[in-house]
Formats: C-alpha cells, structure tokens, sequence
C-alpha cells in the first residue's frame, strides 16, 4: 500500500487538474452514476465530530473513502479543525492500495469545488473577491477563486480585523492585487463580486442585508451548532449544492442553513445542461457547500497516479 504524506499530496496535486476534474465528476453525481451513500457522523459532545464519507466513481473505478475529524476548537489550539486520511481501494479485489493525508485534499478540493461553482455562476467581470475568514480554507479559496476570475482586489474579513489584514496582505502579495483586511460586518461586503465564507461560525458571517446585486457566494462552512448564513441571504439567492441529498440532510451531515430552503439545482445539473445557472447580471447567486465523497476521490485519484508516474510515497505492508 502507497502511503502519501500532507507534504506529498500537496507537491503531487495539480489545482487547474483538479477544478477541471471535478466538473465530470459532479455530473456523474447528478446523473446517479456515483455510488455515494449519505455521509454518517459520530458526534465528540460538545468538541467535534468524526465523519465517513465513501464513493465508488464508475468512469475512473475510483473506490475511496475519506475519515475526517472537525473539531472548532483547534483553532484556538493552534492546530488543524479538519483533520482526514482517505484510503483508496482497488475496485476489482477491494484491497487497500494507498492512504494519503486527507487534511490536504480537504482544504484544495473544497476550494476548488468553490472555483468551479464561481467559473459557472459569477458574472464574467467579477474581479473583487472577499473572504471571510482567516484560516486554511480562507487561504485556499482565494488561491483558487484567482484561477478562474481576473482578480483586481481582494478583501479578507475576519473577527480579528488585525488578523484579517495580516492574511489579506500576504495573500495580495502572492497573488499581485491590492488587498485590504476587514472586521465582519456590512462595509467588507459593499462592492464586492464574488463572496467566499469559509468559516466555523455558529452565528451568520453572511447576513442577506450586506449582499448586492450581482453578487456570488460560495459558503462552505459547516458547524452542527449553527449557521453561516442567515435566512434572509438563503432566501434572497438563486441556490445551488453538490448534492441535493448532502445540503439538505439535518445537522450534522449536513448544514442548518438550508433547511426549509428552495434549491434551485446541483451544480452537476447546470454543467450537464438540464438546468440554468445565473440568469442576469443582477442576480445573487448562492453555492452552498457540504463537501461530498466524489470531490475526495477525485482528488486522491489525481494524486495517486501522480505519485505512481513520479514514483513518490512509501510503500507499506499491513
């Protein structure tokens, strides 16, 4: 069995692959290709909780599944909140063939999942791109939102507008546009494009009377004991998931920000044709994320086969 550390995954993982794999993919999801059955939780009272997440993709005969702990208060800790490890199996024996870091894949994937949805629903001129939030995720998104959007600014919102500012200015550096950290709230949101929430927020970070016409958000937040998102923002949106079974299960496989919400198509559907995306420059398009098992194995697949063409990892005997 190949084992692929977070070093590793990262090296072996190609962004722009990525974002263009997963397009197939959602649409085999929505086509009822995937074998993905729902997400099972267990729940750390009151800390976190540890979730499995398999999937068979028939095109690629990619069988995988991912383990991955959320646990909030690691932020305070100085130490990852999500946590993973996906296997991938050999889907004519069903054997073990490699474990790879999970915690990687989960913070690109996520964020690519976030650029595919902007590449289909934001307006073509989009160019300024707020984050709320400061941590992984945060940085992710904005690395990969710039892949596919002509960026002219970026806004990074957070509690601690000091810190805000520090991750905004490290970002705008890397990726050459004018930055500016913020404190949450109504005056980070005036303007802006294209909205990414990336927090564990147990209070809406994204309340529907900051949002303007035009806007897109992508909300991958998920935390059992909240929202990210008020009702108002969820119901003033033009609303599209991964999944329709994922978005709309109850807390905590899935999010409370949906429940009781009209949504309008998979992302799968609009890349397929059988649905609309945006339908004018001054809609609010909203694509609310709960991160499913097809995005992961899509992942480990391109990194595993990275790995075997550069011959990278370490080979291990169970």
């Amino acid at each position: 069995m190949l084992l692929l550390n977070a070093d590793e995954v990262s090296a072996l993982l190609d962004r722009d692959a990525l974002i263009e794999a997963l397009g197939p993919a959602m649409v085999e999801l929505s086509t009822g290709k995937v074998s993905m059955p729902p997400r099972t939780a267990a729940l750390v009272q009151g800390q976190g909780l540890l979730g499995s997440m398999p999937a068979y993709l028939p095109s690629s005969r990619t069988l995988s599944c991912k383990l991955v702990t959320v646990f909030p208060g690691n932020a305070g800790r100085n130490l990852h909140t999500h946590q993973a490890v996906v296997m991938l199996f050999d889907a004519d024996t069903g054997a073990p063939k490699a474990m790879l870091d999970g915690a990687v894949i989960t913070a690109i994937r996520t964020a690519a999942g976030s650029a595919l949805a902007t590449r289909l629903l934001a307006r073509e001129d989009a160019s300024t791109l707020l984050i709320v939030g400061t941590g992984v995720q945060a940085v992710s998104h904005a690395r990969a939102v710039a892949r596919v959007r002509r960026l002219k600014g970026l806004r990074i919102a957070g509690r601690e507008a000091k810190k805000a500012e520090g991750v905004a200015q490290s970002l705008g550096k890397e990726l050459g546009v004018a930055s500016r950290g913020y404190a949450i709230g109504s005056e980070a949101f005036h303007g802006a494009d294209i909205v990414c929430a990336t927090t564990h927020a147990d209070q809406p970070v994204v309340q529907g009377a900051w949002l303007e016409p035009g806007m897109h958000v992508n909300s991958v937040g998920l935390n059992p004991a909240g929202r990210e998102l008020d009702a108002e923002a969820v119901i003033g949106a033009r609303v599209f998931v991964e999944s329709r079974a994922a978005a709309l299960a109850p807390p905590p496989s899935g999010p409370g920000d949906l429940v009781g919400a009209t949504v309008h198509a998979e992302i799968g559907e609009v890349l397929a044709g059988t649905q609309k995306g945006r339908e004018s420059g001054g809609q609010i398009t909203l694509y609310k994320s709960v991160g499913v098992a097809v995005q992961d194995a899509v992942a480990a697949q391109l990194v595993y086969d990275a790995a075997l063409a550069r011959r990278v990892g370490t080979e291990i005997d169970l």
